[in-house]
């Protein structure tokens, strides 16, 4: 008994090695297979779903789905389901839109205006260090600023 178990345990650094790397090659060789396979899965998959016959369902119907003209009685659960959920959304939407408050078509021209005419006050005033009301001297520059201000304060109100 003793001499089988010394057998059994005895083994070399050159046999534990072999042994190692015949597993690994095995073990690459498998990863290979199973990445070719997959491959070759997918292009399987890629070459069926370009053609249209595998769905079987006209394009006619589809468009009508889209466009909300199908018969609701055939759909399937889901997509009356979806196309009550877009309606809805659809709904919400427009009632957004309706409670939205604008601003006046004058509004943004009048503020890019005045800070405009602001601006033109101040490079005349710059220009010509009188003008353009004369004899006030600086005040034409606070009068400016004023001016930007105003049409600054406005764009805070721009809807």
């Amino acid at each position: 008994m003793l001499m089988a178990d010394e057998e059994l345990h005895e083994t070399t650094a050159d046999n534990q090695n072999d042994l190692q790397s015949t597993d690994d090659t095995a073990a690459v060789e498998e990863g290979n297979e199973t990445v070719q396979n997959a491959a070759e899965e997918t292009t399987v998959e890629s070459a069926s779903a370009d053609s249209d016959d595998d769905l079987d369902i006209p394009m006619d119907r589809v468009e009508a789905v889209l466009n909300a003209t199908v018969d609701k009685d055939s759909l399937s659960p889901q997509m009356q389901r979806m196309m009550n959920r877009q309606a809805e959304n659809t709904r919400r939407v427009e009632e957004t839109i309706k409670g939205t408050k604008s601003n006046p078509r004058w509004f943004v021209p009048l503020f890019c205006a005045l800070m405009i005419i602001g601006l033109v006050w101040a490079v005349v005033y710059y220009l010509t260090s009188n003008y353009p009301i004369p004899n006030i001297g600086a005040w034409n520059l606070a009068i400016a600023f004023a001016i930007i201000m105003v049409g600054f304060i406005m764009t805070m109100w721009w809807r």
